[in-house]
């Protein structure tokens, strides 16, 4: 197993050295203006660094969205998992919904809607954040409500006898083993998070996409400042899939 982990952590880094051999030599074409991000040079340097300055905005708005749709998604499974039947209809409701709804319209009504609607003024950090985790929150809840009943029952009894309340033993039973078996998935919805950040750089967002988009109105070379932005995404995306991965291995043993 560890041979094995090994040898495709070693294929992602040799995947990467080849995209990147890839572009370098594909930049001796007269057809290619690898100038613009070009690390020798003083303007390439600007521009690199006009770029990589996405990342802050990037990984802030993808960590504060998803602690809100995690809490959010749990409270919304809880309610799912009662034996009252209006709050499980409100939780059908709730995910049925905000999952129909997609991504770039929520920001979009978030940003635009939501301060008429309510008479609030927001900005676009808190507007992306909201519509973010809203969106990711349906997805979230189902997720934990599967983790919660895929706990074999006789955990719930077996608190019960032993006098813990429904909180108590959702909280020091139940949902310990169940974020264990749901971290995978949970892993899975933060890269997507990652990914639908991009999203909001349609409202002004400083992050790694809208970045990209107002150097390329300046620099006009999209082929090559878009290409470097696929490469920030997957060097991302992939060192966040090695952390959880590494967790799911620490909480294994």
């Amino acid at each position: 197993m560890w041979v094995h982990r090994k040898f495709v952590g070693f294929s992602k880094v040799r995947i990467i050295c080849l995209i990147i051999a890839v572009l370098l030599l594909s930049g001796c074409s007269d057809q290619w203006g690898w100038y613009v991000v070009n690390p020798s040079t003083e303007s390439g340097r600007d521009n690199l660094y006009f770029l990589l300055s996405g990342f802050y905005y990037t990984i802030l708005l993808s960590l504060t969205a998803i602690s809100i749709s995690i809490i959010t998604g749990l409270l919304i499974a809880l309610l799912g998992l009662s034996d009252n039947k209006f709050l499980r209809t409100v939780n059908r409701t709730y995910v049925e919904i905000v999952r129909s709804v997609p991504v770039l319209v929520l920001i979009l009504w978030v940003y635009y809607g939501l301060p008429q609607l309510a008479d609030i003024q927001i900005n676009v950090f808190w507007a992306g954040v909201l519509a973010l985790a809203l969106s990711d929150s349906a997805f979230e809840a189902e997720i934990f409500r599967a983790g919660v009943q895929s706990v074999n029952k006789g955990q719930y009894e077996a608190a019960k006898s032993v006098g813990l309340s429904y909180l108590d033993t959702m909280r020091y039973v139940i949902l310990p083993q169940a974020v264990r078996r749901i971290l995978p998935a949970l892993g899975n919805q933060l890269v997507y998070m990652l990914k639908m950040s991009s999203l909001v750089s349609v409202i002004g967002m400083p992050e790694l996409t809208r970045k990209a988009n107002e150097l390329v109105v300046v620099e006009y070379r999209s082929l090559e400042i878009y290409t470097i932005l696929v490469l920030e995404y997957l060097v991302l995306i992939l060192i966040v899939s090695s952390a959880v991965r590494w967790l799911e291995r620490r909480w294994k043993n």
